[in-house]
């Protein structure tokens, strides 16, 4: 999955400091192992406490550390990304992604309104039928509204 490139440049050095090959762990446990739940969240709830607000630390903004992944995914989709891309970062199917965050997707309307509208300005004929104002009219009579029940 992409990361910010100062944080990238910091795990390689970390990874070059330490000796560490392909398969081994960054952050092991007291005899090499996994670290325990316990220990991973006693200092997550640590960071946590470090650098947020005292309003921030009791909401549940990353409370939990798979949380940082719904949120990444989340400002993806809303970036406009494509589906398929994010899916591959995450390790899930285009399927599962969307079936999980479409809810979340927001923000984006305006912009695909534009680019519509653009694009039927562009195949209009000016000598046939008023068609993409009949189109353009019924998709700013629907698209704010949400999708029907099917089920």
């Amino acid at each position: 999955m992409p990361g910010p490139p100062p944080l990238t440049r910091r795990l390689r050095e970390y990874i070059r400091a330490e000796g560490l090959s392909p398969g081994d762990r960054m952050f092991s446990g007291k005899y090499g192992g996994i670290l325990s739940g316990s220990v991973t969240r006693r200092a997550w709830r640590g960071a946590r406490k470090a650098e947020l607000t005292e309003r921030e630390y009791q909401s549940p903004m990353g409370k939990r550390i798979y949380d940082i992944r719904h949120t990444r995914l989340t400002e993806w989709l809303n970036q406009g990304l494509p589906p398929a891309q994010i899916a591959y970062w995450a390790g899930n199917s285009v399927a599962v992604l969307l079936a999980f965050y479409a809810g979340c997707i927001e923000g984006q309307l305006p912009d695909l309104k534009r680019r519509m509208e653009a694009e039927m300005e562009v195949e209009e004929d000016p000598n046939g039928p008023p068609e993409a104002d009949r189109v353009r009219e019924n998709f700013d009579t629907h698209s704010a509204q949400p999708p029907a029940d099917t089920r």
